[in-house]
This record gives structure tokens, C-alpha cells and sequence, in this order.
């Protein structure tokens, strides 16, 4: 009988060795586990300042001397919650705004109960955000006012600067869906066969839990196996285990969606795709993407599958300005917010943006689409 060449004893002593790491990562975690942990998300200090049922607005306290002559509005999406962009001190937008000296507010949108199923797109729109953007003119004695829209967030405001152009200085629009002709996100494959009219009358609104598990189904590998295998490989690391708890906060902290919001969502926008075509009525009223004649800037990423550069790249071309900037960042669709790379890019390209156009009349600048980190010439 020949001896076998296997080293069992090398074998034996590599197994107890890994036995040994694993036992001593399981104390670690279970003391990092039990040990007080900071997890709370939009710790910057705020003022609700402006309430209409369950819409606020948020004023941020300033952190330094106030440098823009023009106060910034941003608008979030209806879907999940603005704390987002708040995450936790030293990885977040409103901080990197406030620092950078912008007067910021904030919409809350709430959370819809049954009765505000019936509110769509003109309640939202030409109601709320109407009302708030008059608010803050009125606070500060200004015509006009910057806007920033956020996803949804931002085809809101996108709709509502057409609508709206006097009341509007500059316009940000940031992982903005405007083309909805699209086959590269599942989610635009999905919404082009959904009936939408069933799922209304049937829930009223739209749950949280069903969109929740809707966007965990559009990469199920990712976010709900690779996530959590991740926690599991780092759940002796307090820091990490407390980003990571932050994250799940907000992705769970989900408000229902209103039942007309989403009906007119998908049949105008992902069904119809009107707004780029600028057949898109709201209120009675045709949105014209060429009335949107204040200087706009377009960012987006090149990764989301939320929405895709192709939903997002098509607007600047469309509008009636003449000073446009177009940026693709190399990130996903939450990745341009909460990432420390991008963080350091994102927030701080906004503001001299707007800085650039705070003092100034609107300039005939043509900006041609840009890279990450790339600064188009002035045509």
C-alpha cells in the first residue's frame, strides 16, 4: 500500500487555525453587537418651517455665513425619504451644502394616509410645491429661487419649472428620469406592462412592502444575498456595522406612494413617455420641456438601475436653455449621494454651479455633456 502525499497535518492545522479567527470574530461581533451603537440618521439640525397637511418643509440651520444670494430648494422623491441625503455626520449632502454656505430647505412629503390616494400629480405640483416655492419668495423678498429634484423628486421639478419659469433662478435635476422609452432598466420593462389601473383600485395607494420588495427583486443577488453576506464577513467592525444599520434604516423607512400619483406616473411617463415629448398635461396645463429656460444642470449615473443614463441624457437637449451641463458619474443610483468618493464631487460641483450663476444674470453659455470630473468649455 502506497502512503498517501496528502499533508493531513497541514490540512488539520490550517482548519483549527480558521476555527480559531472565526471564533475570535464571533466575540468581537457579539460585543460590537451588544455595545451601544450611534445608528440615528438626519442628525443636521432643521426648523420645520412650513406645513400643508402632511407635507413640511424643512430650513436647515446654517453652519457657517450664508454666501448665495439664492436660497436652495430640494425636492425629494415620493418613494423612501429625504433623510438620505442626510445619512450621518461627515457623509452627507445637506452638510456639504450648508458648508459651502447655501440657505437649504427641504421637502418632507410624508407619509400619505387613505385619503391622500386621490392626490396626483397637479395636487403635488401645482399644490404643494407651488405653495412652498411661494413661501420661501416671500421669505426672502426674491422673484426667484434655485430647485433641486432628486429621482421622482426631480421629474417633479422638472414639470413644475415648465410650468412655473418665473419662480425658478437655476435648475438641478439629479438621478432624473425624463425619457421613459428605455428597455435598460428592468424596472422601466416591468412598468410598461404593469396595469396600473388594478393595482390603484385595488391598494389605493401603493404600499411601502410592495415597492420595497419590488426594487429588491430587480437585483436579488446584490441586495438580498451579497448584502448580507457582506454584514456577515464585517459584523465585527462597529463602524460598519453602523453604516450599515443606518442604510437599512432608510430603505425601510418607506412611506406608501399615492394611489394617482402612481397611476399618472406610469401611464404618462413610463407608458406614454410625454414628458420628453412634452405632451405631458398636469393641472390642464401642457408641460413644455422649452419653457424651462433657466440655466440647468443634469447629473446622473452611470451604473443605476433605477434609471439609466438613457432615461436621464436626452433632457438638456430637449429644454429652451442656453446654458446646460450634462455629468455622468461612474456610480449607482444611491451611490452619488451617500459614497465618500462621489460625495466629495457631487455636492461640491453643485455648488460652485450655482455659486457661478448667483449673482449673475442667466449667461448664453452652451455647456456640452461632460464625464465625471471633467469641466465642459464654455461654446
Amino acid at each position: 500500500m502506497t502512503q498517501s502525499n496528502i499533508p493531513v497535518d497541514l490540512i488539520l492545522a490550517k482548519l483549527a487555525e480558521e476555527a480559531d479567527k472565526v471564533q475570535s470574530r464571533a466575540s468581537k461581533a457579539s460585543e460590537v453587537l451588544l455595545d451601544d451603537l450611534d445608528t440615528a440618521i438626519a442628525k443636521t439640525p432643521y426648523e420645520v418651517v412650513y406645513q400643508e397637511d402632511r407635507v413640511k418643509l424643512k430650513h436647515y440651520l446654517p453652519r457657517t455665513t450664508i454666501r448665495y444670494k439664492t436660497p436652495l430648494l430640494v425636492t425629494y422623491a415620493l418613494i423612501n425619504r429625504e433623510t438620505m441625503l442626510d445619512l450621518q455626520p461627515g457623509r452627507s449632502v445637506v452638510e456639504r451644502f450648508l458648508d459651502s454656505g447655501i440657505d437649504l430647505y427641504m421637502i418632507d412629503w410624508g407619509y400619505p394616509t387613505r385619503k391622500d390616494r386621490f392626490l396626483g400629480f397637479d395636487d403635488h405640483i401645482n399644490g404643494y410645491m407651488d405653495n412652498i416655492v411661494d413661501f420661501i419668495r416671500e421669505q426672502h423678498k426674491l422673484e426667484k429661487i434655485n430647485l433641486m429634484g432628486i429621482c421622482m423628486g426631480g421629474t417633479f421639478s422638472v414639470i413644475y419649472s415648465a410650468l412655473h419659469p418665473e419662480k425658478i433662478k437655476n435648475l438641478v435635476t439629479t438621478v432624473t428620469p425624463t425619457n421613459f422609452d428605455t428597455k435598460k432598466g428592468l424596472l422601466h420593462v416591468w412598468m410598461e406592462h404593469i396595469d396600473v389601473d388594478r393595482v390603484v383600485d385595488t391598494y389605493g395607494n401603493l404600499p411601502a412592502d410592495m415597492m420595497n420588495l419590488g426594487f429588491l427583486l430587480l437585483n436579488p443577488a446584490r441586495l438580498m444575498i451579497d448584502k448580507y453576506v457582506g454584514f456577515m464577513e464585517h459584523m465585527d467592525n462597529k463602524t460598519f456595522v453602523e453604516n450599515f444599520v443606518r442604510m437599512e434604516k432608510w430603505i425601510f423607512d418607506s412611506p406608501d406612494l399615492p394611489g394617482e400619483v402612481f397611476r399618472q406616473f406610469i401611464k404618462d411617463c413610463y407608458q406614454g413617455n410625454k414628458l420628453i415629448k412634452s405632451e405631458l398635461e398636469v393641472g390642464g396645463r401642457r408641460v413644455d420641456l422649452k419653457k424651462l429656460t433657466m440655466p440647468l444642470l443634469n447629473i446622473y449615473g452611470k451604473f443605476d438601475h433605477l434609471v439609466p443614463p438613457e432615461a436621464c441624457e436626452q433632457l438638456v437637449e430637449k429644454v429652451g436653455s442656453k446654458d446646460t451641463e450634462d455629468i455622468c458619474l461612474e456610480t449607482g443610483h444611491i451611490g452619488i449621494y451617500v459614497s465618500s468618493k462621489f460625495q466629495g464631487e457631487f455636492a461640491p460641483k453643485i455648488a460652485g454651479w450655482l455659486k457661478d450663476r448667483d449673482h449673475l444674470p442667466p449667461k448664453k453659455v452652451v455647456r456640452k455633456k461632460t464625464a465625471a470630473g471633467k469641466k465642459a468649455p464654455a461654446v
